[in-house]
């Protein structure tokens, strides 16, 4: 009987048309050899609790002087590479979305009401009281001495007076992004460029020393794309990406090239965006793990979080599980900060910070839901008779002395339209390392996709995959 490679490794790609692509890759990434082809799926870290801070949500988080800083609901801690929290103080609203940047002693919070700063040597928080300080700013980022805040609902950017001491305003001190009309919603300071974005179109300025005012427009730098979410800016891997809006449309995702956007979105992530009621509540945050930088862009209206790994160039789900009904649903992070040679995030929903790790593979002591569904198989609309499917993968991981973990597989025969009952296969009770996920007997099909999933604590591992068949009519 003719026996065959899969092409089962590969990454998200549910395309508007099932028949087109019905591929997912749900808490699980791809790792490329040198030539740069996909060699294996990984699973995606679980999460390890390492505080409780108040009663949340985590809004905002920074790593700096040492410590790690959260905002949890309207409470401001300090949380020490032993973990003990430290409560610093309050600041106005509970909810929210609000924006850190820290100098070489002070951290700024605006939270879309009012500003803030934390002394970090006293670990306290107080109001900026200074009348200049411009009112309903969202967003901070800091460069050569200036706090530098937008996000009023103008096109205007406002600096501190005197460098590094984030409580001194003038009212005289801004300017304005002025090479559109929209308003710069997001900022963010990348190399030692301020980036300008607004809901249409974005600026490059850089600090030329000007006694009047420091920064200045980067010669004819004018970027024709905008932002569609303004918490979607983030720097990584040398340059900046954000899920952009213009005037033409809004939904593709964008990385810079110099000053070039190059969209990184693919179709099939487009059609998922684009089915979403809501997108400007969209945020991001980004990290590096093991050689992998992560952007992870979450949409909470639309209960999602999409993954883009820069280096693979593709794209993944990350989800929470509910063991209760069974669903999936964004990830929980809402945040993160490197500290203490770690990945801490905040939960979204309360005020758990976690470590992400690459060997857990629960969150938070839950199951964590994997799934991979691979392109459909059809040979020239021949019905093909499949009697094996082979899954290699690392087994006999399991964490459980005497579990005997499972891997389940369901198929679609009509392109992932509708799919069969599950089969289950042993991945190998702890140190059955030889053992080999083999599921038989699995019907016919002229247009097969083969779908597995794991929620037991297991190592995640897929290498590739073969498949038993013969050939039969038309």
């Amino acid at each position: 009987m003719p026996r065959t490679k899969l092409p089962f490794i590969g990454a998200a790609y549910r395309s508007r048309s099932l028949n087109v692509s019905a591929q997912r890759s749900v808490n699980c990434y791809l790792e490329a050899g040198k030539d740069g082809a996909p060699v294996a799926l990984y699973g995606t870290p679980g999460s390890i609790l390492k505080a409780t801070l108040g009663s949340g949500p985590i809004r905002s988080s920074i790593a700096s002087g040492g410590h790690a800083w959260f905002v949890s609901g309207n409470e401001v801690y300090r949380l020490s590479s032993s973990y003990v929290s430290t409560l610093c103080g309050t600041i106005g609203t509970s909810s929210g979305p609000v924006s850190m940047s820290a100098n070489d002693t002070q951290i700024i919070i605006v939270d879309g009401s009012a500003g803030y700063i934390i002394d970090m040597a006293l670990a306290t928080v107080a109001q900026i009281i200074d009348p200049d300080f411009p009112n309903g700013v969202t967003q901070a980022t800091y460069q050569d001495g200036f706090f530098i805040v937008a996000g009023n609902s103008s096109g205007q950017f406002f600096i501190n007076e005197t460098p590094n001491n984030g409580t001194s305003w003038n009212g005289l001190d801004f300017a304005s992004a002025e090479g559109s009309p929209d308003n710069t919603i997001s900022i963010i300071s990348d190399h030692r460029e301020l980036w300008l974005i607004g809901s249409d179109s974005a600026e490059v300025w850089v600090n030329t020393g000007n006694a009047d005012f420091p920064f200045e427009r980067s010669g004819n730098v004018f970027i024709e794309h905008g932002c569609a979410a303004p918490f979607s800016l983030e720097k990584m891997d040398s340059t900046v990406f954000w899920l952009g809006s213009d005037s033409r449309g809004s939904g593709t995702v964008w990385r810079a090239n110099g000053y070039s956007p190059v969209r990184i979105g693919t179709h099939a992530l487009e059609y998922a965006i684009g089915q979403m009621s809501r997108i400007d509540d969209a945020f991001s945050f980004a990290y590096v793990q093991e050689g992998h930088s992560f952007y992870c862009l979450t949409f909470p209206t639309a209960n999602q979080t999409w993954v883009f790994d820069a280096a693979s160039n593709e794209w993944h789900e990350r989800a929470w599980f509910n063991p209760a009904n069974g669903s999936l649903n964004r990830w929980r992070p809402s945040c993160h900060a490197f500290a203490f040679g770690v990945h801490l995030v905040g939960d979204f929903e309360n005020g758990n910070i976690y470590a992400l790790d690459l060997n857990t593979n629960t969150d938070n002591g839950q199951p964590i839901k994997r799934i991979r569904s691979a392109l459909v198989l059809n040979r020239d609309q021949f019905r093909q008779f499949y009697s094996m499917l082979q899954v290699v993968m690392e087994t006999g991981v399991g964490s459980e002395t005497g579990s005997d973990p499972q891997l389940v597989l369901r198929y679609s025969d009509d392109y992932g339209h509708t799919w069969s009952n599950e089969k289950t296969c042993s991945l190998g009770k702890v140190g059955e390392y030889s053992k080999r996920a083999i599921f038989r007997r699995l019907g016919s099909a002229y247009n097969r996709v083969f779908e597995i999933s794991t929620t037991d604590d297991v190592r995640f591992a897929i290498t590739s995959a073969f498949i038993e068949f013969e050939n039969g009519n038309a």
